[in-house]
């Protein structure tokens, strides 16, 4: 019999977890400012909460990962903590592409929606900007302005591993996962940037609530990064459903049934 590539495999290979282990270079246009604390507050899901400083970090790439074409990749969120642990919640994490969405998403619980996600740089020159549904949601606009000491960092982002109820809309069938997504980062080329960061208004995406208080850096990196994923354990579910909207769009917002 003919092999039939969709039975059975005794052995399975997960690319996702493959990639991040290895070395993933990219080009990456940072913005980093001060928000209220409130929002800060508003925006996290038990059992995390806010940080020491009210940030808001938006980083805008282009990626280059082991077996994958050239792609974008976004990722927007906000300082948080965990009992004693230090990292940071995203909210919005765009991805140019199927393969860097799903992959994420589904083993990791990363909030990962596919978005265009653009880095461009001409001399000095640095463009970088994230749009999705035909709404420009952010951009950075400027000029290399100085060169900076390469470093080399771990952090840590909190994720939360969720399934939507089929049969309950707005209700998740089980309780959710958090994850620690724990990363390592150096760079090759480490620049700073005068430059804009502009954020504007979207229906689906409302970034723009993530009021910008003081813009405290913008900068250029070449870097490579690694990740594991680290379950913590389960969280009430009751907990995460306010906060399904971050993750699926709700498209009542356009005018549109649920």
């Amino acid at each position: 019999m003919q092999q039939v590539r969709y039975g059975a495999r005794h052995q399975q290979v997960n690319r996702e977890i493959e990639a991040k282990r290895a070395d993933i270079w990219s080009e990456a246009v940072t913005a980093i400012y001060e928000t209220d604390p409130e929002i800060i507050a508003a925006v996290l899901p038990p059992p995390l909460e806010p940080g020491p400083q009210p940030l808001v970090r938006i980083t805008i790439t282009r990626v280059e990962m082991p077996g994958l074409p050239v792609f974008g990749a976004g990722w927007i969120g906000v300082q948080a903590r965990h009992g004693d642990h230090l990292g940071e919640y995203p909210i919005f994490m765009p991805m140019t592409t199927e393969q860097s969405t799903i992959g994420g998403r589904e083993t990791n619980g990363e909030p990962k929606k596919l978005a265009d996600v653009e880095v461009m740089r001409d001399g000095r020159r640095v463009e970088a900007r994230i749009s999705r549904m035909g709404a420009i949601l952010c951009e950075v606009v400027g000029g290399i302005s100085e060169s900076r000491e390469n470093y080399e960092l771990a952090k840590t982002d909190f994720w939360f591993k969720l399934s939507p109820s089929p049969e309950a809309p707005g209700e998740l069938d089980q309780d959710p996962l958090l994850v620690y997504g724990e990363k390592t980062e150096r760079t090759r080329v480490h620049e700073g940037i005068a430059g804009e960061l502009i954020i504007k208004e979207s229906p689906l995406d409302p970034i723009a609530d993530l009021v910008v208080r003081r813009v405290v850096d913008l900068n250029w990196t070449e870097r490579a990064s690694t990740q594991v994923g680290r379950i913590i354990g389960p969280v009430p579910r009751a907990d995460l459903v306010p906060f399904l909207h971050q993750r699926y769009d709700d498209l009542s917002v356009l005018g549109a049934k649920r």
